[in-house]
């Protein structure tokens, strides 16, 4: 039996460590399944690579919305267990049910329906939109299982089992980088899909992925319960649930929106562009999932003590996870610096789209030291239950720094202008975080 952890009295840098280690390991094997994603692909062709980035910003949507209302629901699970209001964390677990199926369905719709005109939209142009096409109307299929996994991966963490959201996502990403290759190329009996198969494994991942969350969150050693009377719509729930995960959801969106924008700017450059795009991405994720993960496992301990009115507990554990994220950063992007070259050519050997690429990731590589801090904040905000807050900042690096950057300095510096547009925006982001960062922490010194 998994034990849970104790977020009120456990010494400090060893709860963040055990907290976050699982998270860590989670989203970096989704990152790595992604990575293994592109690597096949790649090797299909650059062309199913572009699609394959082209229809990222729509996937980036389904992420949105699980991630967003998981963030919520964990949030409010959080701080209700803090406060000792155990029957309201409970009822948590319910709601996440039906909201899966609710977002599931209208996403499954919205798709069948108005799938090309969506793609073409995202930045599908004649030469992959077939590709865009047969890609998207497969993975669609996993978004209900996708939601589930992703919403009940944060009340598992909250609950002070991290180690079983971990596996979920593990399972998840494993079965996917199996079957990736026996479906794209036709290994063995497998019939040869190409990007379908890409596509096919991903949905098959998440539904084993679902009924793992599922035996998880109803384990006798759960402090959830799945009563049916918790399983239907309770409005009260819902909206403490999206007071702080609508925020988190738009953020998530944003994301996609920049992708978009990246794949329309991009285009004028050529499929190549694209698919050097595709690959900085991924690798950089490698990172970025990291320093989410440790994010995630500050989160609950935030929340836990904010409703415990553990003020000191909470800013301690705030500088411990910093600390811990920077040098982590740092350490990577060094990494990434050097050998830029070396990982490039780990996806393709085309001369054209290494030398795009190599530069390209270099210059993704360098704010990471900059985005240690504004994860780390970001998450201690989200644990309190200020979405709006988080929301706003992160709208302020993506919408009214980024997304102006990406359109006016290709005019000036061509590609590199397009890669240029994320450091600054992040320099930007880093300093309105550390400002927001130190009130926030003022207020605790005045409530001691």
């Amino acid at each position: 039996m998994i034990k849970s952890l104790d977020l009120r009295q456990e010494a400090i840098f060893p709860l963040i460590l055990k907290m976050s280690w699982p998270s860590i390991i989670a989203l970096t094997a989704m990152s790595v399944y992604n990575f293994i994603d592109t690597f096949w692909l790649a090797r299909l062709s650059s062309q199913a690579l572009a699609a394959l980035t082209v229809c990222f910003p729509i996937q980036m949507i389904f992420a949105a919305i699980g991630v967003g209302t998981g963030i919520g629901a964990g949030s409010f699970s959080a701080r209700m267990f803090g406060a000792g209001k155990i029957l309201q964390a409970k009822k948590t677990a319910g709601q996440i049910f039906f909201l899966s199926f609710f977002f599931g369905l209208i996403t499954i719709i919205s798709v069948l329906f108005f799938g090309d005109a969506i793609l073409t939209l995202f930045g599908a142009f004649s030469e992959i939109l077939p590709l865009c096409h047969d890609y998207l109307y497969v993975i669609v299929f996993s978004s209900p299982f996708l939601f589930f996994s992703m919403m009940s991966n944060n009340l598992l963490r909250v609950e002070g089992r991290p180690l079983l959201s971990m596996y979920v996502v593990l399972i998840a990403s494993i079965s996917s980088a199996i079957l990736d290759p026996l479906l794209i190329f036709g290994i063995g009996p497998f019939p040869r899909l190409g990007i379908k198969g890409a596509a096919l494994s991903a949905v098959f991942a998440q539904c084993i992925a679902c009924l793992f969350s599922i035996y998880f969150i109803q384990l006798k050693s759960s402090k959830y319960e799945l009563r049916w009377k918790y399983l239907f719509p309770d409005l009260s729930t819902i909206n403490s649930i999206f007071s702080t995960g609508l925020p988190s959801i738009a953020t998530n969106l944003l994301v996609s929106l920049v992708l978009v924008i990246y794949n329309h700017v991009l285009a004028d450059f050529g499929f190549l562009a694209i698919a050097a795009m595709g690959i900085c991405f991924r690798v950089n994720s490698l990172v970025t999932m990291a320093l989410f993960g440790i994010g995630f496992g500050l989160m609950p301990v935030v929340g836990f003590s904010e409703g415990a009115k553990l003020y000191q507990r909470l800013k301690e554990s705030v500088f411990v996870t910093l600390k811990v994220s920077v040098l982590f950063a740092a350490v990577a992007s060094i990494i990434l610096e050097i050998f830029a070259r070396q990982i490039v050519g780990l996806f393709s050997n085309d001369p054209a789209l290494v030398a795009i690429a190599t530069p390209a990731l270099r210059i993704f590589a360098s704010p990471l030291i900059l985005i240690a801090p504004i994860v780390i904040f970001i998450n201690m905000f989200l644990g309190l239950g200020k979405g709006t807050l988080a929301m706003f900042l992160l709208f302020l690096r993506d919408s009214i720094s980024l997304i102006p950057l990406l359109i006016i300095l290709p005019f000036w510096f061509g590609l590199w202008g397009v890669w240029l547009a994320l450091p600054l925006a992040n320099l930007i982001a880093f300093f309105a975080v550390i400002y927001w960062a130190k009130k926030e922490l003022r207020r605790f010194n005045e409530t001691r």
